[in-house]
C-alpha cells in the first residue's frame, strides 16, 4: 500500500507548482486577454508546472521531455482555448477553455511519457477532462477568475493533481527497488 500511496502523495503535493506557475506566467504575460498573452503565459506556466510534475514524478518522467512538452502543450492549448472563448471567464467558458488547453497539453505530455508507459492515449484523453475540472472547481471555490489567470487556482490544482496522480500510477506505476539478497553466513 505504501508503494502506491507515497508516490501519489508526492505527485499530489506537486499542486504547489500551479500557483507558482500562475505567478510566473502572469508576470511574463499579464492577463490572458490576447493571443500573445495566452501563448507567452501558457509557455511559461506550462514549463513551471512541467518542472514541478517532473520533480514529483518519482523518476517516472524524463524532466527535459516533460517540461518541454508541458510548455509547448500548454502554450498552444491556452492560445486555442482562450481565443475560442473570446477570453471570457464564465463557468462554461472556463470549462471549455480548460478542455481545449487540455487537448494539446495532454497530447504533448502523452508523447513525452516513456516508451514503457502503457496507454498513452488514456493520458491524452483524460487531461482535457481534468483541466476543465480544475477550472470548474476553481470557479466554484469563489476565486476571482475575472483576472484572467493562466492557470486555475490551488483548489483546482489539488483536484487535478490528485486525480492525475492516480491516473499516472495506473498507467506507469513506480517500480519497487529490488534489494540484492544476501546469503546466510556471507560477509556484506
Amino acid at each position: 500500500m505504501i508503494t502506491v500511496l507515497k508516490p501519489w502523495l508526492i505527485w499530489t503535493a506537486g499542486f504547489l507548482s500551479f500557483p507558482i506557475a500562475g505567478l510566473a506566467g502572469g508576470a511574463v504575460a499579464g492577463r490572458v486577454d490576447s493571443p500573445l498573452a495566452a501563448l507567452a503565459g501558457g509557455l511559461v506556466t506550462g514549463a513551471v508546472i512541467g518542472a514541478g510534475q517532473a520533480l514529483c514524478s518519482s523518476r517516472r518522467l524524463d524532466p527535459l521531455r516533460w517540461i518541454a512538452a508541458s510548455a509547448v502543450g500548454m502554450g498552444f492549448g491556452l492560445l486555442l482555448g482562450a481565443a475560442t472563448v473570446g477570453y471570457r471567464t464564465s463557468l462554461r467558458d472556463l470549462a471549455l477553455m480548460g478542455f481545449l488547453t487540455g487537448v494539446t497539453l495532454g497530447a504533448a505530455q502523452a508523447l513525452a511519457l516513456t516508451a514503457t508507459t502503457r496507454q498513452r492515449v488514456v493520458w491524452a484523453a483524460a487531461i482535457p477532462l481534468l483541466w476543465a475540472l480544475g477550472w470548474t472547481v476553481t470557479m466554484l471555490a469563489g476565486i476571482d477568475v475575472d483576472r484572467q489567470f493562466t492557470v486555475f487556482g490551488a483548489t483546482g490544482a489539488i483536484t487535478f493533481s490528485a486525480l492525475s496522480g492516480a491516473l499516472l500510477h495506473l498507467l506507469h506505476p513506480v517500480r519497487a527497488a529490488v534489494r540484492p539478497r544476501t546469503r546466510i553466513g556471507s560477509q556484506s
